[in-house]
């Protein structure tokens, strides 16, 4: 009888303190997504005209929101995960300053820091250009997408974060560098950084040269600096690269993306990729 009361008490004790670790990991890592400021509101006014709407419309294609949350917008589990909404739906809900929060400092409706937003490929996202994407959003059709649950972390993610080898998408985003090339007097340097810095950083680095705390297999984009600006066009436009292989992530990238692009903003982003590439050598000699 003693020896099943030690068993007992044994188990409760194994019980009591399988409960307790798995209350600090929960607790520890809700306190770490909700440890970030929110931002001031967002005060931009949202446009109404038809152009700004169509701009908004080619926005939400180039700057990848199709990517996670359809192609219809019409919301999407990610990694099995991650409920990126409808976000028709979820613009029509929403005030202008809860999206903005969202989409560049990556906090969510309620106040929780977001794990997966990739709030870092748009915190140099400019006012006119948020405001465009929502004003579109919000007289976009409403598609009908999959019933989706709220957006639960797994407990191995959970732990990390606790222990504090993991955390939220806002934890990240001051490894963003700062634009540098706003003020040269070459425009088309210029434009091409705002664009490469607000979609080309989501794969391939914080600062382009594949610097991202993130695992990723996508290149140092120094490498812009062998192509012309002919087979750099087809790789935007076709995804194909110098070499004529297809590209696994690239491919459908370019093709479903950046043919949403402009000949002029791949011109600008050529001029500054290009740019990047020669002022990164000149640094090494």
């Amino acid at each position: 009888m003693t020896i099943w009361r030690w068993v007992i008490w044994g188990g409760a004790a194994l019980v009591l303190g399988a409960l307790g670790f798995v209350g600090w990991v929960y607790a520890a890592s809700e306190a770490h997504l909700r440890s970030f400021t929110a931002p001031a509101p967002f005060a931009a006014p949202i446009p109404t005209d038809a152009a700004a709407i169509a701009y908004g419309e080619r926005l939400t294609y180039n700057r990848g929101c199709r990517g996670c949350h359809g192609e219809q917008l019409e919301g999407e589990l990610m990694g099995g995960m991650a409920a990126a909404p409808n976000l028709a739906a979820y613009a029509r809900a929403q005030t202008p300053a809860t999206i903005e929060a969202a989409v560049r400092h990556g906090i969510g409706h309620d106040g929780r820091a977001l794990y997966s937003m990739p709030s870092y490929n748009f915190v140099h996202l400019s006012d006119d250009d948020l405001a465009a994407i929502i004003a579109y959003l919000r007289q976009a059709p409403v598609a009908q997408g999959p019933r989706l649950l709220p957006s639960s972390l797994p407990f191995a993610i959970r732990l990390e974060i606790a222990r504090g080898n993991d955390g939220a998408i806002a934890k990240y985003l001051h490894l963003v560098p700062p634009l540098s090339q706003q003020t040269n007097p070459n425009r088309s340097i210029a434009r091409g950084e705002y664009l490469a810095m607000t979609s080309c950083n989501e794969c391939h680095g914080f600062g382009l040269r594949a610097d991202s705390p993130f695992p990723s297999n996508a290149p140092d984009l120094i490498v812009v600096g062998a192509y012309s600006e002919a087979q750099f066009t087809r790789l935007m436009r076709e995804g194909v690269p110098s070499s004529g292989t297809e590209l696994e992530m690239m491919g459908p990238v370019a093709r479903g993306r950046f043919t949403h692009w402009t000949d002029e903003e791949v011109t600008d982003l050529y001029a500054f990729l290009s740019d990047m590439s020669r002022r990164a050598a000149e640094a090494e000699n």
